[in-house]
């Protein structure tokens, strides 16, 4: 069993169609065919139900294709594991990671250590949505919040400090909450992917939860701060995405006497998978570059002093 065949079946049941396969591989489509033909008599099965308008992935092919990746994985895992013996990073590296994040710490972060290891091949999918790290074939993603309970492996990068904020013509049409039992009379705007509809702190070790008002409910924490800003209601959100807004006066901090919960930047692979050597020196990197506290937030409260 040849692995080209291996890697073209799955590019073909990954893209859904030969052409697709053909031009990813970088081969003709009638290589693509023989490859294909090649790999169902050696198994003795048929993987893909081909038509005039698409192929679809037989009952055997998808129970072969979970490990057909698999077997992808580890070879590309072992030939990058022999470059770092060599002292050089190398191979795929597939990573999800939340837009907001990404765009403005993640990206200038990466670049730097991208460029001192060009034999990286990194495929970065900038993502609010919450994906399936082993199912959907990411190595590693790259998370904001608390750290779960799951089947992942959480390597902490940076620690994440949140604020409650508001505009001052929110703050001047409402009064301005002083207390936990006067948030929760309160407008808020709160992120789809943790509860939607709550605000959470902690009181002598204990956690507090204040249901606000619903104003709006999103995915993205950049919509977030505007709909903040354009004083929709109140919004707890981490200081890497605030801090310019509240620097130009943009939106006002809000304290009621308590911490909110501790959230982290996290890095975080599927449990049973070792992790690579480039991932691992990925995660040093952003950790050192982050620093401890952040930067962000280091620079956030010199502004407040100064």
């Amino acid at each position: 069993m040849k692995l080209e065949s291996i890697t073209t079946f799955v590019t073909v049941a990954q893209s859904g169609s030969l052409s697709e396969a053909a031009r990813r591989l970088r081969i003709s489509r009638s290589v693509v065919s023989e490859r294909l033909v090649d790999l169902e008599k050696e198994l003795g099965t048929s993987l893909l139900q081909r038509t005039t308008r698409k192929v679809t992935v037989t009952e055997n092919g998808t129970a072969f294709l979970t490990r057909a990746i698999r077997i992808l994985h580890e070879v590309e895992e072992a030939t990058a594991d022999l470059a770092a013996r060599r002292g050089s990073l190398s191979g795929p590296l597939r990573i999800s990671a939340p837009v907001t994040f990404g765009r403005m710490h993640l990206g200038p972060a990466l670049f730097p250590f991208l460029a001192r290891h060009p034999e990286i091949q990194m495929t970065l999918d900038l993502n609010d949505r919450r994906v399936d790290a082993a199912a959907d074939g990411y190595d590693a993603v790259i998370r904001h919040g608390p750290i779960p309970d799951s089947f992942l492996v959480a390597w902490e990068i940076a620690t994440s400090r949140r604020i409650l904020v508001a505009s001052p013509a929110y703050l001047m049409q409402h009064t301005k909450p002083t207390s936990l039992a006067e948030l929760e009379g309160h407008r808020g705007i709160f992120y789809a992917h943790r509860g939607g509809g709550d605000w959470r702190f902690v009181q002598n070790g204990h956690k507090k939860v204040v249901h606000g008002q619903s104003a709006l409910v999103l995915n993205n924490g950049d919509m977030m701060r505007d709909a903040a800003i354009a004083g929709l209601g109140i919004a707890l959100l981490p200081v890497f995405i605030i801090s310019s807004a509240v620097r130009d006066g943009s939106l006002i901090m809000i304290d009621i006497g308590l911490t909110p919960e501790q959230e982290f930047i996290y890095i975080a692979h599927p449990d049973g998978r070792n992790p690579s050597a480039k991932l691992r020196a990925m995660a040093v990197w952003l950790k050192d570059t982050f620093g401890s506290p952040p930067y962000w937030e280091t620079e956030f409260d010199e502004h407040l002093t100064s």
